[in-house]
């Protein structure tokens, strides 16, 4: 079936109530008196938040979620709230046709592509909701108020996806966030559970060139001599990784040299950290021997561009 395309909060509340009353399933039931009765089995849905600009790591998104649910809608929104400077904001690419196109080919069922005025009703809203200490630190520490920004429209998504009751049961309901945002990730994930959203949260992992670089809407506006200086951050992440696999210190001091001694990228950070708190790893992983999980986390400004990556660390 073609992918259908809404852009108000009403034709998609329509076209989802629509799409999961198509894929409900009869299911036989036997009770204790082994009569065979038949109800209708719940449909499942995902939702893939996006700002546009769709590579294959967003695919990637679109497709793990066509694999874990009946019904799947992808949102295509450039969301103000996240964007510090408008400059940055004007010149993200807004490439709706070919995103459609992408998430049909994907397998995506609704495409909710609302415009400004109808996501935020007269302007941007007064009431917000905050990221709180998550979002302090590393990201949030060079984009003050973008992971604000995120968890509103998230919110917002959220609300006007959610499916309504379902007669054979509740229906299973699942977002799905790229691991590339790791910090992304963790704070949408605490705010699920601090504020009870009914939705699961689904990290898809990283998506990556050929060549190691992680895939980001943001590439496009390397040119061919930054996107190769680019390619040491992936290096560095790997560095940590072999270390981490082997259970060696990580020493992540070699990876922070490794980055500064690369023409034309300027290091924000490099660091290891705990997956769900984000905080620096309370044990010496500069000279003992690495056991457990982690995260490397590093941000780099590659000529005009700001780019974001990160690795699992697991001993074996």
């Amino acid at each position: 079936m073609p992918i259908t395309v809404v852009r108000t909060r009403a034709a998609l509340r329509s076209a989802i109530a629509s799409r999961l009353a198509e894929m409900a399933r009869p299911i036989a039931v036997v009770d204790a008196e082994h009569l065979t009765m038949h109800r209708t089995a719940a449909p499942s849905l995902g939702l893939v938040p996006t700002m546009g600009a769709l590579h294959d790591g967003h695919r990637r998104l679109a497709e793990a979620a066509v694999a874990g649910n009946d019904v799947v809608v992808a949102s295509i929104f450039v969301n103000p709230l996240q964007f510090g400077d408008p400059v940055d904001l004007e010149r993200y690419p807004r490439t709706l046709e070919a995103d459609v196109a992408l998430l049909e080919e994907a397998g995506v069922d609704i495409a909710f592509a609302p415009g400004l005025e109808e996501m935020y009703p007269g302007g941007e809203p007064l009431v917000r909701v905050t990221a709180g200490p998550l979002a302090s630190k590393w990201e949030g520490a060079s984009r003050p108020g973008h992971f604000d920004g995120v968890c509103t429209v998230v919110a917002k998504l959220f609300h006007l996806a959610m499916p309504g009751p379902a007669a054979g049961g509740s229906t299973a309901y699942r977002a799905y966030f790229g691991q590339k945002d790791a910090q992304q990730v963790a704070i949408v994930q605490r705010m699920v559970r601090d504020l009870d959203f009914p939705v699961e949260i689904v990290p898809v992992p990283i998506v990556r060139a050929e060549d190691g670089l992680a895939l980001s809407s943001r590439n496009q506006f390397l040119s061919e001599q930054d996107r190769e200086a680019a390619l040491v951050l992936s290096r560095a992440l790997r560095l940590v990784e072999s270390r981490a696999r082997a259970r060696e210190p990580l020493n992540p001091d070699d990876a922070v040299a490794l980055i500064r001694s690369q023409p034309g990228v300027e290091l924000d950070y490099f660091e290891v950290v705990d997956p769900g708190t984000l905080e620096p790893l309370a044990v010496n992983c500069r000279e003992t021997p690495f056991t457990g999980e982690a995260l490397a986390i590093v941000a780099a400004q590659v000529g005009p561009v700001r780019l974001i990556d990160n690795m699992p660390l697991r001993a074996l």
